[in-house]
């Protein structure tokens, strides 16, 4: 039986303890609103929600799930011992939808990125609140190369080694692969993972992992990991951390990055992810992180008070911000952040060239096959049948 760590922080005089396996989730105690996320975002939500609570009386928890909190969360909310609001990522919104884990809310766009609220909309629903937004970019150690900005990856290769670093490129691969990291290696070779019906949804049927541009850049990945570029040594526990002890000459990682490089003290500059020579532009992940009110929430009127003032002005993002630095989705605190931090919004920048993961449900059955595939392939498997197979294998489970 896989244990699940489950931290709980109560902000507002509430306790909670750890849970094992079993199905366990944390226990809500007396709160009157309970939100579960991932470690980072608790920290960053405690002190913001302490003072919301407080100031209306109330009293709220925020849970931090370690693992696997979409599926716990799901879980949890069919068995109605879930949370009222959980924090999750827009490509989770298909899949929600799909289980009725959450209800469409009620919120004013003005403001607030309308990209954003595209990408957690479904079925013509809005169904998160968006606070952040994110993508990849490119940190150059400048201690390590004299091209801040490589217009192509050769050109990015050939600058790395000629700094005579360890390692040209940290981009976490890992045993099992990345999918989320590699994508904007996986566009420019020219793959994608659904193709468009004409009314521009996603066509699920069409599915470019083992078509012509999946192999292509398939091909190109697998050339990076003969060349020593790609590691599947170079993983999620230690790419940042090589980059910041001077390891690499470059790191494809996101905003949530900077904090621990500054504390290292590397000299760097963030640049756009470039792409092939002669083939298409790097195309990152474009991600957005929102907060999604569960349908059996034990107290839903006040989550639907929370996403309306989590939006309504910018007191709760700011703070959050100030804990865990995110490019935010609302535009007034956008342009705070270009005077006080424009390193970190040079990501909002990033972001136009970025393009939003499906958040279609299908999009379940893609992270692990392609991520799986990559990995193989930069540990020097045939790039063709292994592409085809894992092409295959969304095929069957989406079909």
């Amino acid at each position: 039986m896989k244990r699940l760590a489950v931290i709980a922080v109560a902000v507002v005089g509430l306790t909670a303890g750890l849970t094992a396996c079993g199905g366990q989730t944390p226990d809500r105690g007396e709160a009157d609103l309970v939100i579960w996320a991932d470690a980072n975002r608790t920290g960053a939500l405690q002190a913001p929600l302490k003072a919301w609570a407080e100031k209306n009386g109330l009293t709220a928890v925020v849970q931090t799930v370690a693992t696997d909190l979409q599926a716990n969360f799901v879980t949890a909310n069919e068995a109605k011992n879930g949370p009222d609001i959980v924090i999750g990522a827009q490509d989770w919104t298909g899949k929600l939808v799909q289980n009725s884990a959450v209800v469409p809310i009620q919120i004013s766009a003005s403001g607030v990125s309308q990209t954003a609220i595209d990408a957690v909309s479904y079925g013509g629903q809005v169904y998160g609140a968006p606070y952040a937004i994110e993508t990849l970019g490119l940190f150059v150690n400048n201690a390590l190369t004299d091209n801040a900005a490589p217009a192509t990856i050769e050109d990015m290769i050939a600058a790395g080694r000629a700094g005579g670093g360890e390692n040209v490129l940290c981009l976490q691969v890992g045993e099992s692969g990345d999918a989320y990291h590699m994508q904007p290696f996986f566009t420019s070779g020219g793959g994608y993972i659904f193709g468009a019906n004409s009314d521009g949804s996603y066509n699920t049927a069409d599915i470019g992992i083992g078509a012509g541009g999946g192999v292509q850049a398939a091909t190109k990945i697998g050339q990076l990991g003969a060349e020593g570029v790609l590691k599947t040594s170079i993983t999620g526990d230690n790419s940042q951390q090589l980059f910041n002890q001077g390891k690499c000459a470059y790191l494809v990682s996101g905003p949530w990055a900077l904090a621990d490089i500054r504390k290292a003290g590397i000299d760097f500059t963030l640049s756009p992810i470039p792409g092939f020579a002669g083939l298409d532009p790097a195309e990152p992940p474009l991600g957005v992180h929102a907060f999604f009110v569960a349908s059996n929430a034990k107290s839903p009127a006040f989550a639907q008070q929370f996403v309306n003032d989590l939006l309504s002005d910018i007191t709760i993002t700011r703070a959050m911000n100030d804990v865990d630095a995110r490019v935010p989705a609302q535009d007034a605190l956008a342009d705070e952040l270009k005077t006080s931090d424009p390193v970190l919004m040079q990501f909002l920048d990033l972001a136009e060239s970025a393009k939003a993961l499906p958040s279609i449900p299908a999009m379940d059955a893609v992270w692990s096959p392609l991520g799986q595939a990559e990995a193989a392939v930069v540990g020097g498997a045939d790039p063709k049948s292994t592409f085809e197979a894992a092409g295959k294998e969304v095929a069957n489970a989406v079909q």
